[in-house]
């Protein structure tokens, strides 16, 4: 695509305040492929002001009508596939494949749930004497990452819209053009002026005045933990409301009584997938001390085998990163069976897909989020110490168990301080809940949960 040199506001492609741009990487090949407008204050503020001026018509739009134009922007998205699929790819790194079936498969999936429940949702009802109104909370602020720069997209608009709420989009400075061929697609939908907005810039500039305006009254943000809290901070001095979707370091509990070849290399291909670079991946693999050489050697296995599969991390500063923390597990003691901090290829942004074992629950790999394809293999004793590990870190956002019946492992789960277990394998499903417990946010996304993070409640008394 074409990136546009503008700030989509108020329905139409608008020039940018400043002269300032951010130039977008192809982490694969380390080419500059394009350059968007790095956006200010003044641009974020001319975009709170078209959102808060088309509230009012929005928000008065009937449910159904708001669906329509949801189900209409699925069926650009839809149309138009092949051509976002090849962005991300460019922009991410992410292999075409996985572009195609997940990068934008999922989205567009996420997008036809919510113009069924924009449709359906009751956002009126009776309790006793009174009537209840969900209403739209106003205008929205989304602030997404770059590892899922649709996803993580239409996981905000997608419901603010169906609330009845206006937004204003301002996507990961890495990611970029997806984000405006996404608002190509909102205005081919036919979505009003104004309604959705997009602003490019840089975190500490665009995304910092946007979570300050006072014009913004839900901020809701994907990220790091600790943007998170400033966020958060920002929000609270406001009195607004944040839905906040933060950092993780998910368990893979494998019980002694589960198929662990396949246990293990499931959990393998979720780290790899997408380079590592997802916060519900499950980098910590916990496996019964009888069971524990085979699990390593398999895992190894498992790793080796991907090599030139997964494709580059999403940029130079997070490359580093991920290799710094590979040289960490190292250094404290635990032991590489897979990969290591050595770069694979000479060109792009790659990282060997790693895999430590003798790693103790304190060591700093199996606290803190690494956000690349490293697994961290931890043996346990008995399910009380499986559970003591698991639940042992600051996050809480997603997990795995695995067992011999599906009784036995629901039973572990439930002692998880988990926001979302997988069950033997079990599929993602685009209308349950998705968020965390602890420091891995607030709030949910997906199906009616995420729904309602973008109403508010009235009640008239009679």
């Amino acid at each position: 695509m074409k990136a546009h040199d503008g700030m989509y506001i108020d329905g139409a492609w608008r020039p940018a305040a400043g002269a300032d741009t951010i130039a977008v990487v192809n982490p694969a090949d380390e080419q500059v492929i394009a350059h968007v407008p790095a956006g200010s204050v003044e641009d974020v503020d001319a975009a709170v002001r078209a959102a808060r001026a088309a509230l009012p018509g929005w928000a008065a739009t009937p449910p159904a009508d708001r669906a329509a134009r949801i189900a209409a922007l699925r069926d650009v998205l839809v149309a138009r596939k092949d051509e976002i699929a090849e962005t991300v790819t460019a922009e991410l790194g992410s292999p075409l494949p996985f572009s195609q079936k997940v990068q934008v498969g999922l989205p567009i999936a996420v997008a036809g749930s919510y113009a069924e429940l924009a449709a359906t949702h009751p956002f009126e009802g009776r309790a006793g004497n009174s009537t209840v109104y969900h209403e739209p909370v106003g205008v929205v602020g989304a602030i997404t990452p770059w590892n899922y720069p649709l996803h993580q997209i239409v996981a905000k608009v997608a419901p603010a819209l169906a609330a009845g709420c206006t937004v204003v989009l301002k996507p990961a400075e890495d990611t970029p053009l997806t984000a405006q061929l996404f608002a190509e697609a909102v205005h081919e939908a036919g979505v009003p002026a104004g309604v959705f907005n997009l602003v490019t810039g840089l975190g500490p500039v665009a995304g910092q005045a946007l979570a300050e305006h006072e014009g913004v009254d839900l901020v809701s943000f994907t990220g790091s933990t600790a943007v998170g809290r400033q966020i958060g901070a920002t929000a609270g001095a406001a009195v607004k409301k944040v839905a906040l979707e933060l950092g993780g370091k998910s368990a893979n509990v494998i019980l002694p009584s589960a198929d662990l070849a396949k246990a293990v290399n499931i959990g393998v291909a979720n780290v790899m997938s997408n380079s590592g670079q997802t916060c519900s991946a499950w980098t910590r693999m916990l496996v019964h001390r009888e069971q524990y050489d085979e699990a390593v050697e398999l895992a190894a296995a498992a790793a080796e085998k991907y090599g030139d599969r997964i494709g580059p991390v999403a940029s130079a500063k997070q490359q580093a990163r991920v290799r710094g923390y590979i040289e960490k597990g190292v250094a404290e003691g635990a032991r590489l069976v897979a990969g290591g901090p050595e770069s694979p290829r000479e060109q792009g942004y790659f990282v060997s897909p790693t895999v430590f074992a003798d790693v103790r629950p304190e060591m700093t790999i199996a606290q803190e989020e690494i956000f690349g394809p490293v697994l961290s293999v931890i043996p346990y004793e008995d399910e009380d110490e499986a559970v003591r590990i698991a639940n042992g870190t600051v996050y809480g956002l997603a997990g795995a168990v695995w067992a011999g019946e599906d009784t036995e492992a629901v039973a572990f789960a439930r002692r998880l301080d988990t926001g979302q277990v997988d069950i033997n394998g079990g599929r993602f499903n685009p209308l349950a809940p998705f968020g965390g417990y602890k420091q891995s946010g607030v709030g949910r996304e997906l199906g009616a949960h995420g729904l309602s993070e973008y109403l508010q409640t009235k009640s008239l008394q009679f």
